[in-house]
């Protein structure tokens, strides 16, 4: 979740703004960069709960620790520090105390890892003394609603009051999951409805690859990737599938068109969030939002409205893919490496777009209301999804050869597939693995899993 925005630029006119405010993020490929944000929990090893915002162990010790330490640089929200800023780097809260890196737009997947491994390394240093422990997973294995104290942040007290009003699973989104997302460039608006059809349609692979949330509340909850599940009944206006993507006609305008219909959360100004839930940005750009009358949106406010969609692929100055659970440290790589290796090369995207063509909405709406529960079983066009994703999974590993960006020891970035490439071979979804933990050796307990799981 972003850090408290910045009110920025002229007010906007007309709705030729908005679209151009996408089609300038366009780039050439020399300077397509990669920027990866993974989320995890914090919790205390001692009871295994999750940490409070406040307290001699909790969320703003952390926050306050690693910027004695590491030189980071706060931000504040009502005189509470609530993130991190340092080298193009981010460290932000989710509403429930999910502690997210967002990285540094970066040339490499050796970087992507590097900076990782170092985020990862400093959170240890300083959980460590505190006795906190954190751990990738997609949905809180143990803790219910009650347990998860609410961060003190404006723009998620509006959020939270609004999610009930069209979901049943928002409140749970908010405060039990942790995801893992890549962020990558586009060249023009032809490249860029390239990548979101093959980023749209395959997302579902990703969930099945990276399914890792089989438990709620202390027991099996019938899915293998919970987290993915609980989007499809969170907000219907700005989640789920987007079918006019695979349609005639897909490009930065009708975007934009589904953009300004997707119901605000907020407006910020001087420092603050105003509740503007359930109002139109059309009546914005006509100046009749009852919540700013007269007001007509700054381009800050069309940026920060574009955050509060919810697809699977999200369209900013730059894509998100966001499809897949959190997970251990082998994974945060995986996903990146996953997404540039099928979308960073041109025989790769290729390769990618034939295997989808054809699909239909029916089976596109199929593969994401089923894969949550079935991930790599789930029947598609005859045959399990695994066959599909080790096609995927290698497109991408040919990818990255083509790609031939060298490490310190490696010719190119092809190692960092080696989870999903063993995921491919087994069959076997993390959260499988962990359900065969819970019947066996742990012994209908989940306890050990924080043990053996934890960064």
């Amino acid at each position: 979740m972003s850090a408290p925005p910045q009110e920025k630029g002229a007010p906007i006119e007309d709705r030729r703004q908005l679209v151009e405010h996408l089609e300038s993020a366009g780039k050439p490929r020399a300077n397509w960069r990669i920027g990866t944000e993974h989320e995890k929990f914090a919790f205390s090893r001692d009871d295994l709960k999750p940490l409070p915002y406040e307290g001699a162990r909790s969320i703003r010790t952390l926050l306050e620790v690693l910027t004695e330490r590491f030189g980071w640089q706060p931000v504040f929200e009502g005189g509470k520090p609530l993130a991190l800023l340092k080298d193009g780097c981010s460290i932000t809260l989710e509403p429930g105390g999910q502690f997210e890196l967002s990285g540094a737009p970066l040339e490499t997947l050796h970087q992507t890892c590097d900076e990782v491994h170092t985020h990862l390394r400093q959170v240890k240093e300083v959980c460590e003394p505190l006795d906190i422990g954190m751990i990738g997973l997609g949905f809180a294995p143990t803790w219910s609603r009650a347990d998860v104290q609410e961060m003190p942040k404006a723009r998620s007290a509006i959020m939270r009051a609004y999610m009930p009003k069209v979901g049943t699973l928002g409140l749970d989104m908010m405060h039990r999951t942790c995801t893992v997302q890549v962020n990558l460039d586009f060249a023009d608006e032809r490249d860029m409805v390239r990548k979101f059809r093959v980023g749209l349609a395959l997302q579902p692979v990703a969930t099945a690859l990276f399914a890792n949330s089989p438990f709620t509340e202390g027991r099996p909850n019938g899915f293998l990737s919970y987290r993915s599940h609980i989007w499809t009944d969170t907000d219907p206006d700005r989640s789920g599938i987007l079918p006019f993507v695979f349609e005639p006609g897909m490009g930065f305008e009708r975007y934009v068109d589904y953009a300004l219909d997707v119901p605000m959360y907020f407006v910020y100004r001087d420092g603050r969030y105003i509740d503007a839930s359930g109002q139109s940005f059309r009546d914005f750009l006509d100046g009749r939002l009852p919540a700013l009358p007269g007001e007509k949106p700054l381009m800050s406010d069309w940026a920060d409205h574009l955050t509060t969609l919810f697809p699977e692929v999200r369209l900013k100055q730059y894509m998100e893919m966001r499809g897949a659970d959190g997970g251990p440290w082998r994974r945060l790589c995986a996903l990146p490496a996953l997404w540039v290796g099928l979308l960073y090369d041109e025989t790769a995207l290729s390769a990618a777009e034939d295997l989808i063509a054809g699909w239909s909405h029916e089976e596109h709406a199929f593969l994401r209301n089923e894969v949550p529960r079935r991930a790599l079983a789930t029947p598609f066009r005859g045959r399990p999804l695994l066959e599909l994703a080790r096609e995927v999974v290698a497109i991408a590993g040919d990818g990255l050869k083509r790609r031939a960006r060298a490490g310190k020891v490696s010719l190119d970035e092809t190692e960092y597939l080696a989870v999903l490439q063993e995921t491919v071979e087994s069959g076997r979804t993390p959260a499988e693995e962990l359900l065969e933990a819970y019947e066996g050796r742990w012994q209908h307990r989940l306890e050990p899993l924080f043990r053996e799981y934890a960064y």
